[in-house]
Protein backbone atom coordinates (compact mmCIF):
# COMPACT_ATOMS: atom_id res chain seq x y z
CA UNK A 1 0.00 0.00 0.00
CA UNK A 2 1.34 3.41 -0.93
CA UNK A 3 0.62 6.27 1.44
CA UNK A 4 -0.12 9.55 -0.27
CA UNK A 5 -0.28 13.04 1.13
CA UNK A 6 -3.77 14.45 1.56
CA UNK A 7 -3.10 16.94 -1.26
CA UNK A 8 -2.06 14.20 -3.68
CA UNK A 9 -5.03 12.02 -2.80
CA UNK A 10 -7.42 14.95 -3.25
CA UNK A 11 -5.88 15.78 -6.63
CA UNK A 12 -6.15 12.15 -7.76
CA UNK A 13 -9.81 12.05 -6.74
CA UNK A 14 -10.55 15.29 -8.58
CA UNK A 15 -8.88 14.07 -11.77
CA UNK A 16 -10.67 10.71 -11.53
CA UNK A 17 -13.99 12.49 -11.04
CA UNK A 18 -13.51 14.73 -14.06
CA UNK A 19 -12.49 11.76 -16.22
CA UNK A 20 -15.25 9.58 -14.71
CA UNK A 21 -12.85 6.73 -13.96
CA UNK A 22 -11.62 5.11 -10.76
CA UNK A 23 -8.79 6.76 -8.81
CA UNK A 24 -6.64 3.72 -9.60
CA UNK A 25 -7.21 4.14 -13.34
CA UNK A 26 -6.58 7.89 -13.22
CA UNK A 27 -3.30 7.46 -11.34
CA UNK A 28 -2.13 4.59 -13.59
CA UNK A 29 -2.95 6.55 -16.75
CA UNK A 30 -1.15 9.64 -15.45
CA UNK A 31 1.95 7.65 -14.50
CA UNK A 32 2.03 5.85 -17.86
CA UNK A 33 1.65 9.16 -19.69
CA UNK A 34 4.45 10.73 -17.63
CA UNK A 35 6.76 7.78 -18.29
CA UNK A 36 5.99 7.93 -21.99
CA UNK A 37 6.63 11.68 -22.21
CA UNK A 38 10.00 11.22 -20.48
CA UNK A 39 10.90 8.20 -22.61
CA UNK A 40 11.05 5.90 -19.58
CA UNK A 41 10.62 2.24 -20.55
CA UNK A 42 8.28 0.62 -18.02
CA UNK A 43 7.25 -2.40 -20.05
CA UNK A 44 3.92 -2.92 -21.72
CA UNK A 45 1.07 -2.81 -19.23
CA UNK A 46 -1.54 -2.99 -21.95
CA UNK A 47 -1.00 -3.71 -25.61
CA UNK A 48 -1.35 -0.60 -27.72
CA UNK A 49 -4.49 -0.56 -29.80
CA UNK A 50 -4.03 -0.20 -33.51
CA UNK A 51 -6.67 0.86 -35.99
CA UNK A 52 -7.27 -1.30 -39.02
CA UNK A 53 -6.32 0.16 -42.35
CA UNK A 54 -8.89 0.44 -45.14
CA UNK A 55 -7.19 -2.43 -46.94
CA UNK A 56 -7.46 -4.64 -43.85
CA UNK A 57 -11.16 -3.77 -43.44
CA UNK A 58 -11.84 -4.56 -47.09
CA UNK A 59 -9.98 -7.87 -46.72
CA UNK A 60 -12.24 -8.82 -43.79
CA UNK A 61 -15.28 -7.91 -45.90
CA UNK A 62 -14.00 -10.04 -48.78
CA UNK A 63 -13.44 -12.93 -46.40
CA UNK A 64 -17.00 -12.70 -45.10
CA UNK A 65 -18.45 -12.34 -48.60
CA UNK A 66 -16.63 -15.51 -49.66
CA UNK A 67 -18.35 -17.57 -46.95
CA UNK A 68 -21.12 -19.89 -48.10
CA UNK A 69 -24.73 -18.77 -47.67
CA UNK A 70 -26.30 -21.28 -45.28
CA UNK A 71 -29.86 -19.96 -45.32
CA UNK A 72 -31.36 -18.70 -48.57
CA UNK A 73 -34.48 -17.24 -46.97
CA UNK A 74 -34.94 -13.49 -46.80
CA UNK A 75 -34.24 -11.73 -43.50
CA UNK A 76 -38.00 -11.17 -43.10
CA UNK A 77 -38.74 -14.88 -43.43
CA UNK A 78 -36.07 -15.71 -40.87
CA UNK A 79 -37.47 -13.10 -38.45
CA UNK A 80 -40.98 -14.51 -38.93
CA UNK A 81 -39.72 -17.96 -37.98
CA UNK A 82 -37.91 -16.60 -34.93
CA UNK A 83 -41.00 -14.70 -33.74
CA UNK A 84 -43.38 -17.63 -34.20
CA UNK A 85 -44.29 -19.25 -30.88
Amino acid sequence: MIRLSEETETLAKRIAGVQRVSVDTAVRDALEQLAKSRHIEIGATQPERRRMSIEEMLAVGDEIAAMPLLDTRSPYEIMDDLNTP
